[in-house]
């Protein structure tokens, strides 16, 4: 089983890479100097959705074949958010999540596509999972990650419950002491 775990967290992490790589492609945009005007590559994005679909299509029928297949439906879930289709994403890592409940990146995930689709009350949620989830020999490859999870939480409560704000603030910090936007919320909390 720490075999297939291992598996996973490679293709999670080259599913964000590849994730990246498709929307650098999908925004591609060209200037016309002559006249300044931009536009928009749409053939590029239009064969990106194409295939996005015809990629879903395909996972879907393979998951149906065996609903227990962690990698396709990690797969899925990247697809999905590179569709920007939150709702089946965050289903479908919550599927993971059920598969593989203590594979930390699941709840990271579900709490992205959730703030992605303006659902906050969830993301905090998947976040604070995401967090308790993260085993302490798994901590040092979760650093960023862990600091961005602390710093949401932070900015999610820093009105309704500063006291926990800045506890949040302060392990995002120690996580990630190189961020901003963490360190600016925190001398506003602090001050």
């Amino acid at each position: 089983m720490k075999m297939a775990k291992i598996n996973i967290k490679n293709l999670f992490l080259g599913l964000l890479f590849a994730g990246t790589a498709s929307l650098v492609n999908a925004q591609t945009t060209k200037v016309d100097t002559a006249t300044n005007t931009t536009t928009t590559n749409t053939t590029t994005t239009a064969t990106v959705q194409a295939g996005s679909n015809s990629t879903i299509e395909g996972l879907k029928k393979q998951i149906e074949a065996n609903p227990k297949d962690t990698d396709a439906l990690a797969k899925l879930a990247g697809a999905y958010q590179d569709a920007s289709d939150w709702t089946n994403a965050v289903d479908t890592w919550k599927k993971i999540s059920v598969l593989l409940p203590d594979w930390a990146p699941s709840y990271y995930s579900q709490a992205y596509a959730y703030q992605s689709a303006k659902d906050d009350a969830n993301a905090k949620l998947a976040y604070e999972k995401y967090i308790a989830t993260v085993k302490p020999e798994e901590v040092e490859q979760n650093k960023k990650n862990l600091a961005y999870a602390y710093f949401y939480l932070a900015f999610a409560e820093q009105k309704s419950d500063p006291a926990k704000a800045k506890e949040h603030i302060a392990k995002s910090i120690e996580y990630d002491p190189t961020n901003q936007d963490a360190l600016k919320l925190s001398k506003t909390l602090n001050s």
